[in-house]
């Protein structure tokens, strides 16, 4: 049997007659006692007669025991079977995910300056978007697009890690309509974070930023949008009616995104 932890094929893809004959086995055990042969033939894509004689060379390797009228059990050394080829294919696939599939994952970045394809870059994060820079960086990855300063590149190949903080969110809360009277606006000009975002959640909040001398960035800021800011190294002014603070905080705890919520009372 071919370890597919070493890399190699599992048993059951080796050839078609391997894979047809786990296919089979499968089906009975999914479908036992009653099991229709010409059922299994539709479901997997051969005729009747080879499922006929899959299970004949199932039974006879002890993997199947037949009753009357076309009633199958798989065996215990049936069983056996199927979670050891079972197992090999899990682990190949794990392999296909990470080593295959991983190693050709391609992502995008802005181009910092031109950049031909096969070029290798450096990755830098800049406003919370992800730059291809000619000159390198802490991490580094290969150009599969080509590009002008201030285009999108595909990159893959990475290696290293890209390097930046991860940001802070400050939380400024805001009464509903019923609940009592809105922050000053000026609060909103006094924590509007260097190089930063401001973000505004609920009718109440947009109100009171709308008074005050600063655009929000972004005018429906969803808990996941402001959490995926701070991930990427933004600081982030979130002006929140106080309902949705919650769902907030919980989405960046879940982040990891360092935040606190102001006191407006103090102000």
């Amino acid at each position: 049997m071919v370890d597919a932890a070493d890399g190699g094929s599992p048993d059951v893809l080796e050839n078609k007659r391997s894979a047809t004959r786990y296919q089979v086995l499968v089906e009975i055990a999914d479908r036992q006692p009653a099991v229709s042969q010409g059922e299994i033939a539709d479901t997997i894509g051969v005729t009747s007669q080879a499922v006929s004689d899959y299970v004949r060379d199932l039974v006879e390797s002890g993997y199947v025991e037949k009753g009357g009228r076309g009633r199958y059990e798989v065996t215990k050394e049936g069983v056996d079977w199927l979670i050891s080829r079972t197992d090999d294919l899990e682990t190949y696939l794990e392999r296909v995910n990470s080593d295959v599939l991983g190693s050709v994952e391609v992502d995008a970045a802005i181009a910092l300056a031109d950049v031909a394809e096969g070029r290798e870059v450096g990755l830098v994060m800049r406003d919370g978007v992800l730059h291809a820079n000619p000159a390198g960086g802490t991490a580094t990855a290969v150009t599969v697009t080509s590009g002008k300063k201030g285009a999108a590149v595909g990159v893959a190949d990475f290696e290293g890690v890209v390097d930046y903080d991860t940001g802070t969110v400050s939380v400024l809360p805001v009464p509903t309509v019923t609940d009592g009277d809105p922050p000053d606006p000026t609060v909103v000009t006094s924590h509007v974070p260097d190089d930063g975002l401001v973000a505004v959640a609920g009718t109440e909040a947009y109100a009171v930023v709308s008074q005050s001398d600063v655009a929000p960035d972004l005018r429906f800021g969803t808990a996941e949008g402001v959490a995926e800011a701070g991930t990427l190294g933004l600081d982030v002014l979130l002006v929140a009616v106080t309902d949705l603070i919650p769902r907030h905080t919980s989405k960046l705890r879940d982040k990891n995104v360092p935040h606190r919520v102001l006191d407006s009372d103090a102000f």
